[in-house]
């Protein structure tokens, strides 16, 4: 049976993505390009590493998670928001920054939100779980839906067939234990994708939130975040 959370009550509220929220106790650099940096916010907990969306959009970063990061890092969790090269037609170069900067960072937990929930299903490192925020796991489907007026041909350069080793529905399950969280009244990526994910992954655990839409899931101030608090902390190793 797939367990579903308590109403929504706010549904598309973007407030979240221009909050003000204090920044980084430090920053890391894994490379030479100026969006290979990680921001840190430090601490005796277990590792986090947090992983933006925006379809994989240059005019997307990090920053918008610091509402977020501050959140965890009060919770007690040693925080992570990783950056890395958004260059459509490139995918490459960006599932390989994420995949370098988790492996630095050795996780216990990697969160990934929309596109972020992508690439943290295609590059989460042995030993790390996966707790994927309507993520865009199924790029076929994203595609065929046209989500963000063709994010996915854009970031890809292409159709989704020709880059099979990029679309985690057809990839093999990720290393450790995969959880997705994902609103039901979702009008971003719509949780139709998650699901056809999970037809191909049976092993993952699909939490559905009812009445629930794209941004609430990475909102501290949203009736849904104890629900990501409670799957992020059953991830973590005892």
């Amino acid at each position: 049976m797939v367990p579903t959370a308590g109403p929504e009550v706010t549904v598309e509220n973007r407030a979240v993505l221009t909050r003000p929220a204090p920044g980084p106790v430090r920053a890391l650099r894994y490379g030479p390009d100026a969006d290979q940096v990680i921001d840190l916010w430090p601490d005796e907990g277990p590792v986090v590493a947090l992983v933006h969306g925006g379809f994989w959009r240059p005019e997307y970063d990090r920053t918008h998670l610091r509402p977020m990061a501050n959140a965890l890092h009060r919770a007690g969790y040693s925080v992570a928001a990783v950056e890395y090269r958004r260059k459509p037609g490139d995918p490459a170069a960006t599932v390989a920054d994420v995949r370098a900067a988790v492996g630095l960072l050795r996780p216990s937990v990697v969160v990934g939100h929309s596109a972020g929930g992508h690439l943290a299903l295609c590059a989460a490192p042995a030993g790390a779980a996966v707790l994927a925020l309507a993520p865009v796991a199924d790029l076929r489907l994203a595609a065929r839906l046209g989500l963000d007026d063709g994010a996915v041909t854009d970031f890809l350069g292409g159709p989704p067939d020709d880059h099979p080793g990029l679309d985690p529905a057809r990839l093999p399950d990720p290393p450790g234990p995969v959880v997705i969280v994902h609103g039901t009244a979702d009008g971003r990526v719509p949780v139709g994708v998650s699901e056809s994910y999970v037809a191909a992954h049976p092993a993952t655990s699909l939490v559905r939130v009812p009445g629930a839409g794209h941004f609430v899931l990475i909102d501290p101030e949203s009736r849904t975040w104890p629900l990501v608090e409670r799957e992020l902390t059953a991830l973590l190793p005892v």
